[in-house]
């Protein structure tokens, strides 16, 4: 593998986790929302994540991070009784996103240090290709 594809990589990385970040944002964002029924009710989201190895060593496939796709947290939601609330339904009940805020901000420290790690591949491949060419001086 030249030393090239490691900026795809790691690339393929960073974009991967500012979908991430942007995700989590997402359901930061709305945590505090409010809805009158459940099925409007926001539900937190979460990228998936794939690798793409099939041949790492064969110049022409392509290595990088997928996203497979976003799903829907199936945790349940949280219903409570706020009968004066502007919101509620006939019975009284307003329903909260299922979204953990300790859980979203952990996830955005994660995203953040991963983004940051793959921002480090890249300055130090680019140093390595740098020294390379001081080689030939």
């Amino acid at each position: 593998m030249s030393l090239l594809r490691v900026f795809d990589i790691a690339a393929s990385g960073m974009t991967a986790q500012s979908l991430r970040l942007n995700t989590t944002s997402s359901n930061l964002a709305n945590a505090d929302s409010v809805s009158s029924s459940a099925g409007a009710t926001y539900k937190a989201r979460h990228p998936v994540f794939r690798a793409v190895l099939d041949d790492a060593f064969n110049e022409t496939q392509d290595v990088r991070v997928a996203v497979a796709g976003i799903v829907e947290s199936q945790a349940p939601l949280e219903k409570r009784y706020q009968p004066t609330h502007p919101m509620a339904d006939k019975d009284g009940y307003i329903y909260m996103p299922n979204v953990n805020v300790v859980e979203e901000m952990a996830d955005m420290i994660s995203a953040s240090r991963s983004y940051q790690a793959n921002v480090e591949v890249i300055n130090t491949s680019k140093q390595m290709l740098t020294r390379i060419l001081a080689l030939g001086e």
